[in-house]
């Protein structure tokens, strides 16, 4: 069935009294779509015409009458009822619906699904766990349902009854997450085709699987754990070992407020309800299956508290954590122990080894240096160049010495006694640093670090602060709006347009950092004339003037010169093709045209000459860098590379 709805349908619709009727399994749920004046709705492709019994005011109150309705299952309304929503006219309950379905599409985004057992004992998905925020969410958008929205009565009974507002609402958010489609490897956890199969299928032994999964998602009551240091305040200074206990704590889902030790609750802490040790013990139990320390408190006759030795609080200090965040708990450091310690990767050049950095403040290149890039900060982009690698770690403001941080290393413990306080610190985190101190990194690599801020150690990101040049080719970077616009070269027989002008000033900042750049507007843009006027502005300034190679198909040789010829009279232009090819008398500011097949075939003599630029026109040809044509351009040296 094509579930898309035309816009006549989705217009027809909106305008229409819209209900939602829940159904066991949740995914057969459905919309009836009825008019206000009483009158059939219009067929529709992906609904189904018929008759429901609905609520509706009458002469004496209400009364209940089987009007003509449009049904059609969840999954064909939600784009209905979500477009409907700017539709002008529509109906409030289609509004208050649609309202709704946003909100059943951002839940199930993010990840908010839990398997379940219907009354029935069907398969079915449901929406959860929901933070206190998310609850309130669904209270306030409740109790704004307009009457025609649950318009249909629960049964015929007398007296009338109508569903009750926010648990039709759940129910509808269940039916979105039931009726998604459905993963093959669900069927894995539950050991055969339920929450897989589209049909619905009969597993009421299943209950308990599903609500042991549940246990600690969906629960009244959530846990944290509250680290405690016992002796913290009287501790010798000169003392350096301490003991840690975690303290189990319950809160109020509904009550994010409420919130007390676990001793209280066995103790019988009325404001928690008399569920809540049983919830408790449920959470508890998913949490003790993802973090196996919490073990102990499964068989305590009160689990209040575990000790924790020195490993657990490392682990707790970083995956541990991270583990126990899923299952819904959180972890509470003491107050008194300082946790600012913090670490960064620090890239640069050597030590006293800034490398002219006046000249790269300045972005002006001077002479060419190995690989054919200018000196200053593009000379230690070649491929010998080195960079060092280091570990900043500061405590607050104040930054670690090295014999601080060997310290550290050498407590291998997750709290020590440093500058007269107890710190907190992961020794993992001083491991990897110990490893890492005074590595060594090529420019490429270094250069991604420093332009993303963070690189990869071990498997984690961590932040990188960038010295030296490298920090100011950063901020350059990092800042093409702060840059001095370029201006349209004095030698160039055009208007360049807006765009134009911002590519040939792009182009000329990354060139004179002695970076490459790849032009990409569309055909027709105008690559070759930014490309003409790159090659006069290079050409106003002595340390990046030079002839300029462009290596393109024989086929775009001839548009290349009528382009120079045209947009850049007088200036020498010549073909490097053919069996009387010649690099003679070549002036300082020409143009050569080469093709690729050629370029490969003389690249030792194209690569005597000091280029200027070379342009490789239709670069996909050397996209592989592996192939021999790449390699081969690659042994042409420029100081600069389009």
């Amino acid at each position: 069935m094509n579930l898309a709805a035309s816009p006549a349908d989705v217009s027809e619709l909106a305008r229409c009294h819209a209900a939602f009727v829940a159904d066991d399994p949740a995914r057969t749920g459905r919309f009836v779509f009825r008019r206000t004046d009483g009158a059939a709705p219009p067929p529709v492709a992906v609904g189904s015409a018929g008759e429901s019994t609905v609520v509706r005011p009458g002469e004496t109150g209400v009364e209940l009458v089987t009007v003509p309705v449009v049904s059609l299952p969840v999954s064909a309304a939600l784009p209905v009822l979500t477009r409907a929503r700017a539709t002008a006219g529509a109906d409030r309950s289609t509004v208050f619906w649609g309202t709704a379905a946003v909100l059943a599409l951002q839940l199930v985004a993010r990840g908010l699904l839990l398997p379940g057992v219907t009354a029935a004992g069907h398969d079915a998905w449901r929406i959860g766990p929901l933070r206190a925020e998310d609850l309130e969410r669904v209270r306030e958008l409740a109790a704004a349902m307009p009457p025609e929205a649950h318009a249909v009565p629960v049964d015929h009974t007398a007296p009338l009854r109508l569903p009750d507002p926010e648990r039709l609402l759940r129910a509808f958010l269940d039916t979105v997450a039931d009726s998604l489609p459905r993963s093959p490897a669900a069927a894995l956890a539950a050991g055969g085709p339920a929450f897989a199969a589209r049909e619905p299928q009969s597993v009421p032994e299943q209950r308990a699987w599903a609500t042991d999964v549940a246990a600690g998602h969906d629960a009244g009551v959530r846990l944290s754990l509250r680290l405690e240091v016992p002796g913290l305040a009287s501790a010798d200074p000169d003392e350096n070992r301490l003991s840690f206990r975690a303290v189990l704590q319950v809160h109020s889902v509904s009550d994010p407020a409420l919130v007390a030790d676990a001793s209280a609750v066995w103790a019988g802490a009325e404001a928690f309800g008399p569920r809540a040790r049983m919830d408790a013990l449920l959470a508890l139990r998913h949490a003790a299956r993802a973090w196996a320390p919490l073990s102990p408190l499964l068989s305590a006759a009160v689990p209040d508290a575990v000790d924790l030795a020195d490993e657990e609080v490392t682990d707790l200090l970083g995956e541990g954590a991270r583990t126990l965040a899923a299952t819904g708990v959180d972890v509470h450091w003491p107050k008194e122990l300082a946790r600012t310690l913090t670490a960064r990767a620090v890239i640069g050049p050597p030590d006293g080894e800034q490398h002219d950095e006046q000249a790269a403040d300045t972005g002006s290149p001077t002479t060419t240096g190995p690989g054919g890039f200018a000196s200053g900060t593009p000379s230690f982009l070649s491929a010998d160049a080195l960079l060092t690698f280091d570990w900043r770690f500061s405590l607050g403001d104040q930054r670690l010495t090295r014999e601080e941080l060997d310290a550290l290393a050498e407590a291998n413990r997750p709290m020590v006694r440093l500058r007269d306080q107890w710190v907190l610190v992961d020794p993992e985190e001083i491991r990897r640093a110990h490893a890492q101190r005074d590595h060594k990194l090529s420019p490429v690599d270094a250069l991604g670090a420093a332009l993303t801020g963070s690189t990869e150690i071990d498997g984690r990101m961590v932040d990188v602060l960038p010295t030296g040049w490298l920090a100011t080719l950063r901020e350059r970077l990092s800042d093409p709006e702060g840059q001095v616009p370029v201006g349209q070269p004095s030698g160039l027989s055009a208007t360049l347009r807006g765009y134009q002008l911002r590519g040939l000033g792009w182009l000329a900042r990354m060139t004179s950092l002695g970076l490459g750049g790849c032009l990409a507007d569309d055909m027709g843009l105008g690559k070759t004339i930014t490309l003409i006027a790159l090659h006069l502005h290079r050409q106003s300034d002595a340390s990046s003037a030079g002839p300029t190679l462009v290596v393109c198909p024989a086929s775009l040789m001839g548009n290349w010169q009528r382009e120079i010829e045209k947009f850049a009279p007088g200036v020498p232009v010549r073909r490097f093709h053919g069996t009387r090819r010649s690099l003679d008398a070549l002036a300082d500011g020409e143009f050569v045209l080469t093709t690729y097949g050629t370029m490969r075939l003389d690249a030792s003599r194209l690569g005597d000459i000091p280029w200027g630029m070379v342009v490789a026109d239709e670069a996909q040809h050397v996209k592989n860098p592996y192939s021999a044509t790449a390699k081969e351009l690659r042994t042409i040296g420029a100081r600069a590379r389009v």
